[in-house]
Formats: structure tokens, sequence, C-alpha cells
């Protein structure tokens, strides 16, 4: 099971995140909440915050990482309770490490699990004593809550890990301070042998037809009303009420609002109103106090798909302003629509989906021959 989602917007840019669990202490009494850590290095603990921010909030133990033993607490909307007995692995040194392996990992970049399984490899390859020192110390970096995975194996966890780093004579790092026999010692480094081959014949878990995300910063697509075509739109032009004739059978509609909305309504006097309508909003209006089609909202994306594909075939000019968003990430803003508007992280912008869909049908048709 992977990290739980999370993401916010700032500058019409998705930033990616998670979130986990963490006790808030306001005013005495302990929160069961949700602590957000995103991938540009803020936590949300009730409020944005840098790394550094966040270090103060846990010193202060606004975040607790410790519970008092009859303290009240509470999960919003859901229960209230004291503490009996509580007990917590985490410390503000450990949760802090934590957060910081979380930012690491929701960038690509190497964790302090990574960072230690590098050192290894480096002690391997040339096994010095300052080798094995490095590798030691970066062990000890990797947050103890979380080194029993860096293996990846439940049987062994951590055990031949420490020993390697040990060495033979040394002492386990963990509070049993064992010392380590030449038998164990030979163990472990036939154990990570074993396993370089192993990783060395699993399959590549990186996908085969490219990344999962884009390369270009992310096109915000703002709400506007425009009302006559212009000699050089920008991305207004990527509007669905963009005045952009679209034909679509016998009929040619003013925008794809226009068409959109004509579609929607069940009467067919309605349904010329709004071909008629004087802009795409006020077709919206006009639609807006018709009566609805029946199984329109199960066909809307379909029907949507179908007017921007004829708009920007029709109309090659506009097709080069989207094309010109390159591999983006589009965030249609929707004053009207939690459907179709992205609206700042609370829509669900398929009118940015199915127009990222669009371009790559479009620079499909232009460099690939079937």
């Amino acid at each position: 099971m992977g990290s739980p989602i999370a993401r916010r917007t700032a500058d019409g840019v998705r930033i990616p995140g998670t979130w986990r669990h963490a006790f808030i202490c306001n005013g005495g009494s302990y929160f069961l909440t949700d602590l957000f850590i995103y991938a540009d290095g803020l936590v949300d603990c009730w409020e944005l915050v840098t790394l550094d921010e966040f270090e103060q909030k846990l010193r202060c133990g606004w975040v607790a990482t410790s519970l008092p033993d009859g303290g009240r607490a509470s999960a919003h909307d859901l229960a209230s309770w004291t503490f009996g007995e509580p007990f917590t692995w985490l410390t503000p040194e450990l949760l802090l490490a934590e957060v910081r392996d979380t930012v690491d990992e929701l960038n690509g970049r190497p964790d302090s699990t990574a960072r230690c399984l590098a050192a290894v490899d480096l002690f391997l390859a040339a096994r010095t004593e300052d080798n094995r020192a490095a590798a030691l110390a970066a062990y000890l970096a990797v947050p103890e809550t979380v080194r029993h995975y860096a293996l990846g194996d439940m049987d062994r966890k951590d055990r031949p890990l420490k020993v390697l780093v040990a060495g033979p004579g040394g002492r386990i790092p963990d509070e049993r301070g064992e010392t380590v026999t030449r038998e164990e010692y030979d163990a472990a480094v036939a154990y990570f042998e074993d396993r370089a081959q192993w990783l060395a014949k699993a399959p590549s878990r990186v996908p085969a037809d490219g990344p999962a995300e884009s390369f270009a910063p992310a096109v915000k697509i703002y709400h506007s009303y425009p009302q006559r075509a212009l000699e050089d739109p920008g991305k207004q032009a990527l509007r669905n009420d963009y005045p952009a004739p679209v034909t679509v059978g016998d009929v040619t509609y003013a925008s794809v609002a226009h068409a959109y909305w004509a579609r929607s309504v069940a009467e067919p006097e309605a349904r010329t109103a709004v071909v008629a309508a004087e802009s795409g909003a006020k077709a919206r209006t006009v639609a807006a106090a018709a009566t609805r089609r029946e199984g329109w909202e199960q066909v809307r994306t379909a029907v949507m798909a179908r007017l921007l594909r004829a708009k920007y075939e029709q109309h090659p000019d506009l097709a080069a302003i989207l094309l010109a968003t390159g591999d983006a990430t589009l965030l249609y803003d929707d004053a009207d629509s939690g459907f179709w508007g992205e609206n700042g992280g609370r829509g669900r912008n398929w009118t940015g989906r199915l127009l990222e869909l669009v371009r790559a049908e479009l620079l499909a048709a232009q460099t690939f021959v079937d």
C-alpha cells in the first residue's frame, strides 16, 4: 500500500503531498488531526509552516509527541477521550526526521534509508574502516521508527544491516548492544551479496512508457467572459466560451459552451434559444432555466470531449495555442462548476483533463502514423 495522497495549489501549480496522523496540543487539549506534508517543504499543522518552523512547533509541543496520562483528547466530530497510560514511539527528533524523509520521497530524492544503503554498497565495494564508519553513521541517521523496513525484509528486518555496519567484534547499534561474532558478520556479508544478485535480476519498476508527472509547470486557464475573438487571445482561447464557431452535424454554434448547453436541454425550443444566445455565459443561463435531458450527467464528459475535438480540429490557430502548453497539467478555472473546473483544488477539473487528452490527440496526429 502506498502513501496517502494530498495536494495543494500554489500560483496555479499543483504541489504533491501526503499526510499522516498527529496530535495538536491547543489550549491544553489534544486534537487528533491530519499533518499534511508537501513536496516544497511546507507542512500544514493547522497552518502552513516551513520545516524550520515545524521544528519549532515540535519543540514547543504544539505538534505533540508526548501524551500525558489523564490528558483530554478529541477527534473532531467523532469522539473524545482521556489518555490512560499513553505510549508513543515518537520524539520531536524522530518525527522531524520522518517528515524530512517524506519531503525527499515526494521530490524523488534519496531519503535517509536510501542514503544508508548507498553507503553500505560503497563499503561492500571497498571494505575500509572509514567506509564502514560512514555506513554506520548513515544507518544511525535513519529514524529508529523506520530502520526495521530498510531492507524490505520482514523476516530478517534490519538485523543483517546492523551486523554489517558494526563489524566483527563491534557492538550492534541498538539498545541491547550485542557483540558481533565473525560467523554473524560473514552471514551478513553473504546476505548482502545474495541481495545484490536478486536486485540485479529484479524487473524494473519504472514504467516503460515514461514518467507519471509532467515536465512543464502547470498552466492555469483563468475564468473569463470573452465577448469577441481576439487577434492574439493567448490562453483565453482555451476557454470553452471563447467565440470560436464549432460545427457539429448540420449546426454551427458560436462556441463550445453554446454547443454543450444546447445539447444538455430536453426541449427543442430551449435548444434554439441557447444556440441564439449572445455569449457563452448567456447560453448557460438560458440552459439552466430549462429541463435537462435524461441521463445527461452520465454522458456529459463524452459530449464535451467531442466538442473540444471539433473546436481544435476546425481552428488550427487555437490548436497551436493548446499544443504550446507542452505536457503541462491544465487547471481550468470555472466559477460555475466544480465538475468542470479545478477551482483552487476544490473541483474535479474535467475540462482541464479533456483539454490534455485533445492536446495529446492533436500531437499524435502530427507525429504518428498508424
